[in-house]
């Protein structure tokens, strides 16, 4: 199991202690499309969606599952958020909308699987949302962007 940090000597799963860790400021920024036919796309961007402004439902959707990833992810330690962000761009040429997120935090423990939880549930919420009108949605490409702080510093993803 070596480089695995959550398997322990004889392979077990367990939380990794993160007690002796100095808190540090940490960010991670973390991003995923959903994409779907014009009209459901031109539907959000008008704002004509039967159940409302459905990105400003997404987004705050997805800074609330950003506070309740430890409650999903089993061996996710429960952090303390000090900032949320959630950003929706609309893509024409693609039919898509894509979500970014930045979450951020001092402590012991990165927030990447914050950043990540959260984009998966905002690109959720809009399928929820728009599912009566196209059934055939596909979130894609969700993925850590970059990450700041702790002992490994900066990582930003390669671009593809």
């Amino acid at each position: 199991m070596s480089g695995l940090t959550h398997f322990d000597q004889a392979g077990q799963a367990h939380m990794v202690d993160v007690g002796t860790k100095a808190p540090t400021s940490r960010v991670a920024i973390a991003r995923g499309s959903i994409r779907m036919q014009a009209t459901t796309l031109a539907l959000i961007r008008d704002g004509n969606a039967s159940k409302g402004d459905v990105l400003g439902i997404a987004r705050i959707a997805a800074i609330m599952a950003s506070k309740r990833t430890s409650e999903l992810i089993p061996l996710c330690h429960p952090i303390p958020l000090t900032h949320v962000a959630c950003d929706f761009a609309i893509d024409e040429q693609a039919n898509a909308v894509h979500c970014t997120v930045r979450a951020e935090t001092v402590g012991g423990t990165g927030v990447e699987m914050e950043a990540l939880t959260a984009v998966q549930v905002g690109l959720l919420t809009i399928y929820d949302m728009c599912k009566a009108v196209d059934r055939g949605m596909t979130i894609t490409d969700v993925s850590l962007r970059e990450k700041r702080g702790g002992k490994s510093g900066v990582w930003i993803a390669p671009e593809a």
